[in-house]
């Protein structure tokens, strides 16, 4: 008997936790927020001294591979007494307090989903050591926490289109506004109309031999772009077709997608024969089952207009990626 009343209240504080744990889910707002939009909480003399300029250096650093100068993420300064009701229902936000040394990551403080990252030391010295020695981190949770909502949003309104999976054997999640506009020897060009251009998506293979991890990566990747772009990717005018920027160097970086190794490429791609040209990104895919790469390169024609989002856009979409 003892044991049976023993079993149903340990069976009843489950119960009580679990519809605590719901209730606390269904009161939380839903979080809101313009994309890379990052809320930061901190006084106004902080946020007007070095505090606030290392943040600024850090956070709203130019993002590698633009064709000008575009913040990581668009800052709003919000100061301490202010940040109550709806405005804690931004889905990115950053707070400087004072207190012990540290840097604190709290999933859902106010608003669901969201990201808030608290940065605190005794004095300035301190709170700025934290900002520059945790940069990477904060970085990162803030950026995935966006790839995320970018998927999601994308998830609402899916591309029907199978081919890609059927004859590549790659899944890419983008949306219906997007188009398949080639397919051909199993080479993938997806695009979408924006008002002042258009985005697009390349997925093709390559045979893993392609790439020599011992010659230089930067160049080999380049006469890949440029004999792809030649090759699939006319231009305005006869004999002009897509090719590398050459005036700026790509910035390459190693990571991992779909659980396997990736070489990220940035840079800027332009017209040959043509004045056209925008920002592009590249993951280069070791698919060592397959013995292939498979390369997903997203890239922007968006003149007179800022084209972070545009990019950040078809980042999202190729870090869908599954491959079979």
């Amino acid at each position: 008997m003892q044991k049976l009343i023993l079993l149903a209240s340990v069976l009843m504080i489950m119960l009580s936790c679990n519809n605590k744990n719901k209730e606390n889910q269904r009161i939380l707002p839903e979080s809101s927020g313009n994309l890379n939009d990052l809320s930061v909480v901190i006084d106004n003399e902080l946020w007007s001294g070095s505090i606030g300029e290392t943040l600024r250096e850090t956070l709203a650093a130019p993002l590698d591979g633009l064709p000008q100068d575009e913040p990581l993420f668009s800052l709003k300064q919000i100061p301490a007494q202010v940040f109550t009701g709806f405005v804690r229902n931004n889905r990115e936000i950053l707070k400087i307090e004072k207190g012990e040394a540290g840097v604190d990551i709290i999933d859902n403080a106010y608003a669901r989903p969201q990201k808030v990252v608290v940065i605190s030391g005794e004095n300035i010295q301190e709170i700025n050591k934290q900002i520059k020695e945790n940069a990477g981190k904060i970085i990162s949770t803030f950026k995935a926490q966006e790839i995320k909502e970018n998927q999601r949003r994308i998830g609402k309104s899916l591309n029907k289109n199978h081919k890609l999976k059927e004859n590549l054997g790659v899944d890419i999640k983008f949306s219906s506004a997007y188009r398949v506009a080639k397919d051909e020897e199993n080479f993938f060009w997806i695009r979408k109309d924006i008002p002042t251009g258009y985005t697009n998506l390349l997925v093709y293979e390559l045979p893993i031999e392609a790439i020599k991890k011992e010659d230089s990566l930067i160049n080999q990747i380049v006469k890949i772009r440029d004999s792809i772009g030649q090759k699939y990717i006319p231009g305005p005018t006869d004999g002009s077709y897509m090719v590398t920027e050459k005036a700026y160097a790509p910035h390459l970086f190693e990571t991992i997608l779909d659980n396997k190794p990736t070489f990220e490429v940035r840079g800027i791609w332009d017209v040959k024969n043509a004045f056209m040209s925008g920002p592009f990104i590249s993951y280069i895919i070791e698919d060592k089952v397959n013995n292939r790469y498979i390369v997903a390169e997203g890239f922007a024609y968006a003149p007179s207009v800022d084209k972070r989002d545009h990019l950040f856009e078809l980042e999202a979409m190729i870090k869908s990626i599954k491959i079979e």
